[in-house]
């Protein structure tokens, strides 16, 4: 027996009256243009949106109406439908970010928009740490050794991920202006549009110039973007991700290999070699440090991992009494 696909965005938009419906499309204006949020994290936050609508509408009559108790009951039941603790977090967090939005733009007017979902809290849940590789693992990966030209652009992929701590959006965005060889440095736009220098290390550079060489042959004449798959078009992420799992496999990496690993790799290698939380911050983009700070865990184990093989009295004895 076929499962039923569940409905698309469109589809429960369509199942919404207006009332309900133009605060959703205001919103997601709002994180499109002025936010400059991706496609993806737009159509995450409408969902969403939509899902809770649909439940709200049977109790209310429009989104100023909705009240504390009827968040807690969709609360609850999504906790009955066991689903876990992050995403029942995720739901509520966007309808808290919507009426933050009808606050302050005052979309309808003579309209009172409180936020009934200020003081509702999800349920709590452990925040696992990100998983790294460690800096062998790191080498591994990277030690390429294959003249095709596909492999010399992934290896280039790889290299300036590692190298510079991208996003995967900020891989494939990049273009040929970005990239400042003489310098090694590179130009990315991050979250929102922000952008940041950052440094390209050497072994990085390396591998972008043998890619550089050869990318004629895959890029049209006007194409701009950095990185360009065989059809010879601006790679995507999806792309990226796939044949960065492939390489995980045929380099013996025993976890899984993608983008945001390599990220969270040169953070901690970094954190681990510097002990500079606030730079670490910078070279992420992060806009607040509290999201940098899961790295100090990371850096914590790493010291206490030194301490526990090298402090006389930390030791476990293993000589006979």
């Amino acid at each position: 027996m076929i499962e039923p696909q569940p409905p698309s965005v469109d589809e429960l938009h369509e199942q919404l009256s207006d009332q309900w419906r133009t605060p959703i499309q205001s919103f997601s204006d709002y994180l499109r243009f002025e936010r400059q949020y991706s496609p993806h994290t737009i159509t995450q936050y409408t969902t969403q949106l939509n899902f809770a609508a649909l439940y709200f509408s049977k109790l209310c009559d429009d989104w100023s109406s909705v009240q504390g108790e009827h968040i807690r009951r969709y609360s609850m039941q999504l906790r009955s439908k066991q689903l876990s603790g992050r995403t029942i977090s995720l739901k509520l967090s966007c309808i808290r970010s919507l009426y933050k939005f009808l606050k302050a733009k005052n979309i309808a007017q003579q309209t009172h928009y409180h936020n009934p979902a200020e003081a509702i809290k999800g349920p709590k849940f452990a925040k696992p740490l990100p998983k790294n590789l460690d800096v062998d693992q790191m080498a591994r990966l990277l030690d390429i050794q294959d003249d095709d030209p596909l492999a010399i652009r992934d290896q280039a992929i790889m290299e300036l991920m590692y190298s510079s701590g991208l996003r995967i959006s900020e891989l494939v965005g990049a273009n040929l202006q970005d990239i400042n060889r003489s310098a090694k440095e590179i130009l990315v736009r991050g979250k929102g549009s922000k952008e940041r220098l950052l440094p390209v290390g050497g072994k990085a550079l390396e591998s972008l110039n043998k890619w550089l060489k050869i990318r004629p042959q895959f890029a049209h004449p006007d194409e701009i973007a950095v990185f360009v798959s065989s059809k010879k078009c601006r790679i995507s992420a999806r792309h990226v991700r796939s044949r960065m799992q492939e390489w995980g496999i045929k380099q013996g990496i025993s976890s899984q290999v993608h983008p945001h690993k390599l990220r969270h790799s040169f953070a901690s290698h970094i954190l681990e070699s510097s002990g500079d939380l606030r730079a670490v911050q910078e070279l992420l983009g992060h806009s607040s440090l509290s999201a940098t700070q899961v790295y100090t865990h990371l850096d914590f184990q790493h010291l206490a991992k030194v301490y526990d093989n090298t402090h006389p009295r930390a030791k476990k004895r293993t000589d006979p009494e």
